[in-house]
């Protein structure tokens, strides 16, 4: 199967372009859409989002961005785009209209097949009813925060300690035969090898059933990617988008004991019916 043409007409959708687009020397522009078939992170359409697979970058956006995105993107092409100094202006023109960028996203496709060699009791979840019990925080990366009809987690592995969960690689179906795989090991379980174990084994598996499996991480988080790269994956893409900024908090004054002191007397006052001449 080749992952790399269906990572392109993924793409496409996700970024309301050609497959081939992300194969040009030049950057490339268009206008976000809500195609069918595309990752289901959002039900609106993105207001800025940006990737690129190596060689030139492709930016969707709405359009009242487009005079300032085609000087942005003009400078420079490709991953370039996604230094710091660039993010910078970047992120200084997205706040003028009420939004933020989100931190980079690095993805993987499978390249190589890696048999496991792990001695781990397992145990095997599929769908809603067998995952729902799970949902409840432990596995923020393995799953999503709850069961999404439009995003739906597929399946998930755990390994166990005799009857404790040593931690779960779970995968989420976020478009047609595109499933991306999460890795949670609690802390005491760390550094023997379940991750890679259990990721390995939902990989493997996913390929099983005709699917393609994702890895994602964080540009700084080197465990998770030693992960992906003990498992077989190898880098394939990098994107970023931008998010609304949430409407700030009103300040609320701190009280100090003089605030305190205050209102105990006039409340004494009030309570005795004192009067004091102005």
């Amino acid at each position: 199967m080749n992952y790399t043409e269906l990572l392109k007409r993924q793409l496409a959708l996700d970024f309301n372009c050609a497959p081939d687009d992300f194969d040009r020397v030049e950057n490339v522009l268009t206008a976000s859409a809500l195609n069918e078939g595309r990752r289901m992170y959002t039900d609106e359409k993105y207001f800025f989002q940006m990737a690129t697979m190596g060689a030139n970058a492709v930016l969707a956006a709405d359009e009242v961005l487009h005079p300032f995105l085609r000087e942005f993107m003009a400078e420079r092409t490709g991953h370039w785009l996604f230094e710091q100094d660039k993010l910078s202006v970047l992120e200084r023109e997205l706040n003028k209209y009420g939004y933020t960028l989100t931190c980079a996203h690095h993805l993987y496709l499978p390249r190589f097949d890696v048999e496991p060699t792990g001695d781990f009791k397992v145990k095997w979840f599929n769908g809603r009813e067998e995952l729902e019990p799970f949902y409840d925080g432990r596995f923020y990366n393995a799953l999503c925060e709850r069961y999404l009809e439009k995003r739906p987690d597929i399946m998930a592995v755990c390994a166990y300690d005799g009857g404790e969960i040593m931690g779960m690689a779970g995968c989420s179906e976020d478009a047609p035969h595109f499933l991306q795989i999460g890795v949670d090991v609690f802390p005491k379980y760390r550094g023997r090898g379940v991750g890679t174990h259990l990721a390995l084994l939902l990989k493997n598996e996913i390929i099983k059933r005709g699917e393609m499996p994702v890895y994602g991480t964080a540009p700084a988080n080197i465990h998770s990617q030693n992960i992906a790269l003990n498992c077989g994956f190898r880098p394939a893409w990098v994107e970023i988008e931008a998010k609304k900024i949430p409407p700030k908090a009103p300040e609320l004054a701190e009280r100090t004991w003089v605030d305190d002191m205050k209102q105990e007397l006039e409340d004494y006052i009030e309570e005795q019916g004192i009067y004091i001449r102005q």
